[in-house]
């Protein structure tokens, strides 16, 4: 866990914790590389490896040191990310009137108009939006692989998601016409200025996604036993930006107004590139580099590499993959298309069908959102915990098993959405706890099953195709998103319309009780058919945990 003393000093704290050294690089008079400037794009290179083997007394106790420098550039993307995110379906769905009636019943001045969208309409973008932030992965990850090095393709592609959060911020120096839906007519500066601002996002998300991820691997030996742990305390490190991002960008753009909302979400990982090109070139040198800068250094982890690289792939290579493409794409879809109705069915519920009010004060819906890196954060540390307690007593469940009790927790997490939902059924407000159980069950179904699975790729994966079967992980991200906006627009074919008119669909309960219902049999089914096939996933992975 990190302590407060191991950032008062920073050479002795952290470098005491990767326990490497700390030789100055002699390519300059002033021992520094000349591409080691912060500042400079390219990859950076130095005489010291940025971290050495552990000894035994150390295997459970430290972390390499670039573990926090990755700790914090994700803590602040992922700031930039869910703070837009907790908006995003909100932004779309908000009212163009010129007034609307606020929570007493009265008619006020609408001083934070959105698109006017229908929930449905604001759905499928989700679904597209989160779908494409997914599938851009996996040719950057190829990027990175061939050509640009994983430290390069984060540069990259954070600078793009910046610049992607400015455009969305400038959507609202654009007029639109009160009372109508945005579109090409109504307002073609806004939708326009709102559609470039998501691309851009997609692009260096494509970019900057698959990178952090293996670098975070490329920081422990084949056979370090703290890889796991270590990708467990990142998982944890990223979300303090996720638990951030509601509580500041949720509340700017819900009390503000949502151009306010947007921009802080760019000041984020703004932040973040920042401190990461700053820490870089001491705690991270020789991590990320190209295949090209990597060969030019020479040496035994070069020429491992390289070696690597030019190994063919055999049998057990390929079983190995295999493992990896069921767990995306059975594992990773059913759970994160019900996970990510955070972003969607369960924002709206949030937002119009629960009761907010605490000692006089609503707070915003998009507060939720903080509950699931809220729970990581307090959590994760026990999760740690448990894989090493159960490693040393020989019960530590198999990744595949792992995945299975995650989507477990996460049909279990649903039943409290049956339960409130029926409370709000019809018309009354539902209870703020029953979200609130959602949430962290949800990220205790997450907990077993994510970092683990990151971990998982960078183990199983051939070294020359680890970025591009990280890329392929997330495609099952892609496509997952891309089932959960279609099941949250799906959702509103179980509320019954707007004059009384029976729901389209039923199932087995009338109304959205039956949605969250399907909601939680989906995962457990899923979680079923993984533990039956656990024992053979796990012979085909040929001895790696």
């Amino acid at each position: 866990m990190r302590r407060h003393s191991q950032f008062e000093n920073p050479s002795a704290g952290i470098d005491g914790m990767s326990g490497g050294s700390n030789d100055d690089n002699s390519h300059r008079p002033d021992g520094m590389h000349p591409e080691s400037d912060p500042m400079h794009l390219s990859d950076v290179n130095a005489d010291r490896e940025p971290t050495s083997v552990p000894t035994p007394g150390q295997l459970e106790t430290r972390q390499p040191a670039g573990l926090w420098v990755l700790f914090i550039t994700e803590m602040w993307e992922r700031f930039s990310y869910y703070g837009m995110r907790a908006l995003l379906v909100l932004y779309l769905i908000a009212s163009t009137s010129a007034e609307i009636e606020n929570s007493g019943g009265e008619r006020v001045v609408n001083s934070n108009p959105g698109f006017g969208w229908t929930e449905a309409n604001a759905a499928l973008l989700y679904a597209v939006y989160t779908w494409a932030v997914y599938l851009t992965p996996i040719f950057g990850g190829w990027m990175a692989d061939k050509f640009l090095g994983t430290h390069r393709s984060m540069l990259i592609g954070g600078w793009i998601i910046a610049a992607g959060h400015i455009v969305l911020a400038c959507t609202e120096f654009f007029g639109i016409t009160a009372g109508e839906a945005v579109t090409l007519q109504t307002g073609p500066g806004a939708l326009l200025a709102f559609v470039t601002g998501l691309v851009l996002i997609v692009i260096g998300t494509g970019f900057f996604k698959p990178c952090v991820s293996v670098m975070v691997g490329q920081l422990y030996g084949k056979d370090d036993k703290r890889r796991d742990s270590g990708f467990t305390i990142f998982y944890m490190g990223i979300n303090l930006g996720a638990f951030l991002s509601p509580l500041i960008a949720g509340t700017l753009g819900q009390k503000v107004g949502w151009h306010w909302g947007f921009g802080s979400a760019a000041v984020g990982m703004i932040l973040g590139l920042i401190c990461y090109q700053y820490l870089r070139p001491k705690y991270l040198a020789g991590i990320g580099l190209s295949p090209k800068a990597l060969r030019a250094e020479g040496g035994e982890a070069a020429r491992q590499n390289d070696e690597d690289r030019k190994r063919p792939i055999d049998a057990v290579d390929i079983q190995r993959i295999i493992v990896i493409l069921i767990l995306a794409f059975v594992g990773n879809i059913f759970f994160w298309a019900a996970f990510e109705q955070a972003g969607s069915s369960l924002n709206v519920f949030a937002d119009q069908n629960t009761d907010r009010t605490i000692l006089g004060y609503e707070f915003p819906s998009t507060w939720y959102q903080a509950v699931n890196a809220l729970t990581i954060v307090i959590c994760a540390p026990f999760f740690s915990i448990l894989w090493v307690w159960l490693e040393r007593n020989n019960a530590n469940p198999s990744t595949p098993m792992k995945f299975s009790l995650g989507l477990w927790l996460l049909g279990m997490a649903f039943i409290a959405m049956v339960f409130g939902s029926l409370q709000a059924r019809d018309g009354d407000l539902a209870g703020p706890h029953w979200l609130l159980i959602t949430y962290v069950l949800c990220t205790w179904g997450e907990l077993c099953l994510s970092p683990v699975g990151l971990s998982m790729v960078t183990k199983l994966a051939p070294v020359k195709l680890q970025s591009l079967m990280m890329g392929v992980w997330f495609l099952s991200f892609s496509l997952a998103n891309l089932m959960g906006g279609l099941l949250a627009a799906f959702s509103t074919k179980f509320k019954p319309g707007p004059d009384g008119e029976p729901a389209e669909i039923t199932f087995v309960i009338d109304g959205l009780p039956g949605f969250f219902l399907l909601l939680v049999l989906l995962p457990f089914v899923a979680g079923v058919v993984l533990a039956l096939m656990s024992p053979f996933l796990k012979r085909m992975m040929h001895g790696i945990k």
